[in-house]
């Protein structure tokens, strides 16, 4: 992908220096971290308390664990992720060709209709399938017409607004430190290991983790000099996510412990409900701005970062090289595989938003989905300590531990998802 511009090389890597840049790991793990994920942790909460805190945290370090993957693979070996499954067999540019073709046209639906829920609640005079609709052209006019800078600044602008919102309802709700505290230490309450397992594999854990390289490159960091940086920059972005969905935990302990608790995005509206009862409107209305701009991140950064993707794939699919360095502008956000996948994100799904999903399509998805996260992770600790790689920056003890435990637990979680479809 060509970057608008391309950045100098860093003349300093400190601290300082390395915080003013952040931003692609922002867009990453908030356009993971969905209205479906703080619904997950709210539910968690209402049922354990504080007692699954561990797992939130464990989760974070997982998925920071494979974005400093996804973006070493990027800096250090100079090509893209498409190219690296491209050199393990055309078995696995073919899995991800399906995947992202199916997971779009459901996904599209998904966060459309996820986005129209606030906007409903606060504006009901349109519907939430319109309201949907609309934030779907938005996000297309967004993307198309847009720059990486410009969507940059304004996914952070938004995650500025989803950090006040969520954290500022926990901090309304008043977290109890010391049992937050308590819930460091590892602990299964009776029925907590389907939640368990969720937290840890939910902070962030989508297709879009793959995007993550390809910011980088818009952000105009090519060469193995940026690794630093782009270290502290997906730090940030989790770290940031992590607050986010511990925020959840707080109020979920604390506002509905033993009460039941819708499932899905509807949970959030409920949720909403219940604080403008204890607390009135003013509490209610601000927690609605901060969960649309929950689920508008979430789309926005799919419409760009898995059209990216999309592109790449194409790229690659249609290549007679193995790998490739640079793809150039053939996976730019003025392609027409580019753009081609942000309508085929729009216009197709807004179909489902008439009808329930077929159940069909719904078991395909719902497959294909529970396969890529163990696919990402184990086909990341072989192109990370493979002859693909510079020795330089291969994995260590650390970076390969991390990624062999999430290779467990996404396999875990596929079993789970998959034996509960045939059941």
């Amino acid at each position: 992908m060509t970057a608008e511009t391309t950045a100098s090389e860093p003349t300093s890597t400190d601290w300082r220096s390395r915080l003013r840049r952040v931003g692609p790991g922002i867009m990453a793990a908030a356009t993971g971290v969905g209205a479906g994920d703080l619904v997950a942790t709210l539910v968690a909460g209402s049922r354990f308390g504080y007692a699954l805190f561990w797992a939130i945290l464990l989760g974070t370090v997982f998925k920071m664990g494979i974005g400093e993957a996804v973006g070493r693979w990027h800096l250090g070996s100079g090509s893209t992720i498409l190219a690296g499954w491209r050199s393990l067999g055309r078995w696995a540019t073919g899995f991800f060709g399906v995947y992202i073709v199916l997971w779009g046209f459901v996904y599209g639906a998904t966060a459309m209709s996820a986005t129209g829920l606030p906007l409903n609640a606060l504006f009901p005079a349109l519907s939430v399938r319109y309201w949907g609709m609309i934030c779907g052209v938005v996000g297309l006019v967004l993307v198309w017409l847009g720059r990486y800078r410009l969507l940059e600044r304004l996914m952070t602008i938004l995650v500025g607004v989803m950090f006040v919102a969520v954290v500022g309802t926990a901090v309304l709700v008043g977290p109890n430190l010391v049992a937050l505290g308590g819930g460091i230490v590892p602990r299964l309450p009776e029925g907590s290991l389907a939640y368990v397992l969720g937290l840890m594999g939910g902070v962030g854990g989508t297709i879009t983790m793959a995007a993550y390289g390809y910011w980088t490159m818009a952000k105009g960091w090519r060469t193995p000099r940026w690794i630093p940086f782009m270290r502290t920059d997906n730090a940030v972005g989790y770290i940031t996510t992590g607050i986010f969905v511990v925020a959840m935990l707080i109020v979920g302990s604390e506002l509905l412990l033993g009460q039941g608790m819708a499932d899905g995005d509807r949970g959030l509206l409920e949720l909403g409900q219940r604080l403008a009862a204890d607390y009135g409107q003013w509490a209610r209305l601000p927690f609605l701005v901060g969960f649309l701009a929950v689920t508008f991140t979430s789309l926005l950064g799919v419409w760009n970062g898995v059209s990216l993707l999309f592109a790449d794939w194409w790229r690659t699919w249609w290549s007679r090289e193995e790998t490739g360095s640079d793809p150039g502008s053939t996976v730019g956000m003025r392609s027409w595989p580019f753009r081609g996948y942000v309508l085929w994100l729009t216009v197709p799904p807004m179909s489902l938003l008439f009808l329930d999903k077929p159940f069909q399509l719904t078991i395909a998805y719902g497959v294909l989905g529970a396969l890529f996260m163990p696919f990402l992770a184990g086909t990341l600790l072989v192109l990370l300590n493979s002859g693909r790689m510079p020795a330089a920056h291969r994995s260590r003890w650390l970076s390969n531990t991390v990624l062999a435990l999430c290779l467990v637990l996404f396999v875990v979680l596929a079993l789970d998802k998959l034996i509960g479809y045939v059941s």
